[in-house]
Order: C-alpha cells, then structure tokens, then sequence
C-alpha cells in the first residue's frame, strides 16, 4: 500500500522515533577523536585547516563532476548515471559549504553584537 505526502511528512515523534543517546552517539565514533565516513576530526588542528579541508574537498568533488562530464561528452567510458551522482554530489557539498559559511557569518555578527 504506497504511503500518501501527508504520511511522510508527519514529525518523526509520530513516527515513534526516538533521540539518539549519548552512548549511542560515541559508539559511532564521532567523539573518538578520528576520522569517520569522511568527516574530518578538529582535534589537533585549527580552525582554518578544517575549513581550508572542507573547501579542497568541495572542490575536488566540483572538478570530478567536470571531469565525468567531459568524459561523458567525450564517449570515453562514463555513464550518465556516474556522471548525474558525481553532479549532485559535488551541488549537495557546495550546498553544505555555503550553509556553514551561512551559520558562521551569522556567529560572528551575533557575537559582534554583545554588549560587553
């Protein structure tokens, strides 16, 4: 039976959802000070070298996307359907990059903002 737009857009407290719990959380390994699936660790390195990390790997997804075009346009062994995942992949990370940059101007004008 396909699920109707008004049953997929219920808050996910009516789909008996529930929080993750702290021991969940750690047991990902996101708090194990190392890398996992493909999120850098800030620990050991500054600021600037975890965003500095974000945008080389926004932009080595931009240039493989162009590369899977070219090569798709070319006749070289590319599939469109490569070539579509390496486009939305590469939109979805410049998405992403523009959204922290968002929320971080917004930081640093909220944090201008106080009154000391």
């Amino acid at each position: 039976m396909p699920l109707g737009i008004s049953s997929m857009l219920k808050p996910a407290q009516d789909l008996g959802a529930k929080a993750p719990t702290a021991s969940e959380l750690s047991s990902l390994g996101g708090m194990g000070g190392g890398t996992s699936g493909g999120v850098t660790s800030t620990s050991g390195g500054s600021f600037s070298d975890v965003l500095g990390g974000m945008v080389q790997e926004v932009n080595s997804k931009q240039t493989a996307a162009g590369d899977a075009v070219e090569g798709l346009l070319s006749g070289d062994k590319v599939s469109l359907h490569q070539a579509m995942i390496s486009m939305e992949e590469a939109s979805v990370s410049f998405q992403l990059m523009v959204e922290v940059r968002n929320k971080l101007l917004d930081s640093y004008q909220e944090i201008m903002r106080m009154q000391i």
